[in-house]
This record gives C-alpha cells, structure tokens and sequence, in this order.
C-alpha cells in the first residue's frame, strides 16, 4: 500500500471512507486541517471518516538524538513528507488555475462574438430607424427622394416657380444702391457698442427685416430678442425642449430648431406652431425667398419643408448623410444641404431630385449662396479657409485663407462682402468686379461663432462664444 500523497508506503496508514484511497495518518490529517477536503476527490472531509488500517507493527527504538544518522534520516523523512504534500497542493492548483483559465478565455471569445454581433444589429437597426419616415413609409436609398405622406403641393410649386421667374430676371440688373457701404467704409469698422452676455452656447443671431430685432438661442431652451438700437433685450421666449439648435426669421414671426427634433413658430412671443417631423436633433433652418416654404434639416438624414401658409408639413426627403446645414438659393429653385460626409447636396426644390453635389475637405460647417446668383462660400469643420464654387461650372474657382478656425460665412446682399466668423476673429473679404480680385479688407481678433449684415451693409451684428452681441461699424 502506498500513500495518494507522498507515494511512500505509510507507516501509520489510513483510508478514507469516502474514497477508499490510503494515506499517512500525520499527512492526511495536516491536509484535512488546512483544506477539509479529499486530496485525491476534491470532497469534503474529516478526520472521522479516516479509518485505521492493520498492519505489521514494528517497534521502534527510541529516538536517538539528532548525531546519530537514525535521527537525522528521521528528520530528513519528515521534511521530505512536507516537501511532497505541497508539491501536491501546488500541481493541483495549478490544474484548477489552467481550467479556469480556459473557462475564462472561453467566456471573453464568446462575450466579444455577442458584443460585436450586438453592435452590428444596433447599427444596422440605427441606419434603419434613420430611412423611415414617421408615417412607416419605405426607406430611402442614397440620394433618391423619400416623401412622407404627400408630395409638394401644387400651390406651392407655383409659389416656387412664380417667385423664381420674378427673382431671375432682375437679378443680373441688380445694382448696388446708391447708400450701400463701400469697402472704403467696411475697412473702418470698429466695435462700436456691445451688450451684456445674453444666451450662452448661441449658434446664431438672425436679424428681422428691419436690422434692429436680433434672435439669440439659448442650450436652456430659452431665446431672447435683443434690440441693437435700444440696445436690451426687449422679449424672452421660452422655447422649450431641449437646446435651440438654430433660429431665424420670417417676416415677423420667430422660428426656433431644438436639440429634441422640433421646429417652433413664434408670433408676438406666442407659440403659433409646432413641427417634430425630426427623429432627433434639427440642426438649422432656411426660409424660401418667398416666405411661404420653411425648410429644416437634422441629424437623422433627412430634410423637411413646411407650408408656412397653412402651418403643415409639406414633404419629406432623405438623404444618406447626417445633415448640419442648410439654404435656398437666392432664386428659390434649388435648396441645399450640407452633411457629415462633406458633400453640400442640392436638390430641386419642386421635386427634391438631386441635382449636383459640391465636395469639401471635411464635414460641411456652414455654406451661403452668393447674391449674385451664382456663387457659393462654404467652409469645412476645423478648416481655415474658404472655398468659392461656381454653380454654373460646378467647379470652385477660388480658396480663401483666413488663418483661423471657421464656424460662419455671410454674403451681403450685393454680393461683393463676404464675412467670415470663428474662433480667432472675424474677417471681411472684397471682390473687386472691376479687377476681378479678392482682398481682405477688415480683420478683427474678437471671437464669433455667427454674424449677420445690418442695415445697407453699414454694421456688422456678431455674437460671441458667451452670447454678447457686438456691434461692428464706423465710427460717426
């Protein structure tokens, strides 16, 4: 008989009951003591269950003492009997060591299979969820028009024609009136007046018709109109739901954007109207020259016109890109929109059928038509210069550097202003008709996220990243 533990033959042997296998009595029992288990089977026990085996009894000796080699032999078996006791319990531990091991690995492979199978589903669901319209219609592929519900009414594609056929045919005899600025007077402007921190976190400020009344959006969801000849805030509007996300005017009514997808109107500082025909945030807004079609655009790819004439919905249309811009031209046959993917995407504003795309370097930070009719700035996330296309060429004809980070770009309404924001200051270019040149002719360090022409180009209305207004002009 051999002990399961050390593989010698015991000298005071014992089995267990539960096992059957032999042991060292003095092994068995140091084992029991630690771990209350079987060695060998790994189940519970105690001394109890170990039975005496008979066996030839030889009598010892007495111990000698340890100078006689009896003894030390003696000594050298009881460290020897340690010795293979824990060289036990260490191969059986690293035994368990390696099978939890492998259960573990076993465990993360497949985690990472339903994590990334997980992650599949939820994007595709997402993409999904993006196509589909409100009304379950089917989903939209690439740049095909997806309507939700109905089409473009008739009415309002004779607005848009009417409104183009007046527009086009005094544009090329447009000429600058007599009080507008010249660029004499723009390269003199000057702060000249400054509010109070109005609404933090601002992405725009539209002024009224009148130049006077400006919009500020709040991430409160609050708004206040700030008089730029009072030089206060003369209302504040609670919009509500979330962050405004944008706002403009139309005529004398307010509309606001919100970060939960909803278009607002405001009139007299009531709320006239609500839109959410947005799954998620409604990035800008833009109104057709006729001021009868409003149009947003959100991050759930699509674009939304809205009758302002009878206050409904009137047509839907998706895209393949995330949207964060948006404007008609100034004839109103064509609006555009801006994306994540870097394309500026213009349709034909009766149908929505795609008709041209305008490629930038990055994800389109903001994009304005020329008032001549021809020409559109548009400027990328985090770039530093400005890209002039020609729509007629569908080609950009000029790069204008500015040295700073871009948040907004301005036409004026003659077309030979173009004003640029951002982080670093603000910055007015000049194109010469006559020399066909462009040339800086105002630069300020003070910091904009958005600004507007005043009245007759004689002020330019900016507001900073803390929501002050600052007033640009010169000096009487």
């Amino acid at each position: 008989m051999l002990c399961a533990i050390s593989g010698e033959v015991p000298r005071v042997p014992v089995a267990s009951r539960k096992s059957g296998n032999v042991f060292e009595r003095s092994l068995i029992e140091t084992f029991i003591e630690e771990n209350g288990k079987d060695p060998v089977t790994n189940e519970d026990l105690n001394i109890d269950d170990l039975v005496d085996l008979k066996s030839p009894k030889v009598v010892r000796p007495r111990p000698p003492t340890l100078t006689s080699i009896p003894s030390l032999l003696s000594v050298l078996q009881s460290e020897w009997d340690a010795l293979a006791l824990e060289h036990y319990t260490l191969k059986q531990t690293l035994t368990q060591t390696r099978q939890e091991l492998s259960t573990a690995l076993y465990q993360h492979d497949a985690a990472t299979r339903v994590i990334s199978r997980l992650s599949r589903e939820r994007d595709e669901a997402r993409d999904a969820l993006s196509r589909i319209n409100l009304n379950g219609g089917a989903i939209s592929h690439g740049d095909a028009m997806q309507v939700d519900g109905q089409e473009l009414s008739a009415a309002l594609v004779a607005k848009v024609e009417a409104t183009q056929e007046k527009l086009s045919k005094t544009r090329r005899k447009r000429i600058v009136p007599d009080d507008w600025a010249t660029s004499d007077v723009v390269q003199t402007f000057k702060a000249i007046d400054k509010s109070e921190p109005l609404n933090g976190s601002a992405r725009s400020i539209p002024l009224d018709n009148s130049g006077d009344l400006a919009l500020v959006g709040g991430v409160d969801g609050s708004a206040g109109i700030y008089s730029i000849s009072q030089k206060k805030k003369v209302h504040e509007i609670e919009v509500g739901d979330g962050s405004v996300t944008d706002a403009i005017w139309v005529g004398e009514r307010a509309v606001f954007a919100t970060s939960a997808g909803n278009v607002k109107i405001f009139e007299s500082g009531i709320e006239v109207s609500s839109f959410n025909g947005h799954l998620g945030e409604v990035a800008a807004l833009a109104v057709h020259p006729s001021k009868e079609i409003l149009a947003s655009v959100g991050v759930d790819k699509s674009y939304i016109f809205y009758d302002l004439t009878s206050l409904t919905q009137a047509t839907q249309v998706y895209t393949n890109s995330c949207l964060t811009s948006a404007e008609f031209h100034p004839d109103g046959h064509l609006f555009a929109a801006g994306g994540i993917d870097g394309q500026i995407k213009v349709y034909d504003t009766k149908s929505g059928l795609h008709a041209a795309n305008f490629d930038m370097s990055g994800s389109v930070q903001d994009f304005k038509f020329s008032e001549n009719g021809t020409w559109l700035a548009a400027a990328s996330k985090a770039s530093t210069s400005v890209s002039i296309w020609d729509l007629r060429k569908s080609a950009q004809i000029k790069l204008l550097e500015v040295g700073g980070q871009i948040e907004r770009v301005q036409w004026d309404y003659t077309g030979q202003f173009l004003a640029i924001a951002g982080p670093s200051g603000l910055a007015v270019k000049h194109y010469s008709k006559s020399a066909k040149e462009w040339s800086e002719i105002l630069r300020s360090a003070v910091p904009a996220v958005a600004l507007e022409w005043g009245s007759r180009a004689q002020k330019l209305v900016s507001l900073e990243p803390d929501g002050t207004v600052l007033i640009l002009g010169a000096e009487s």
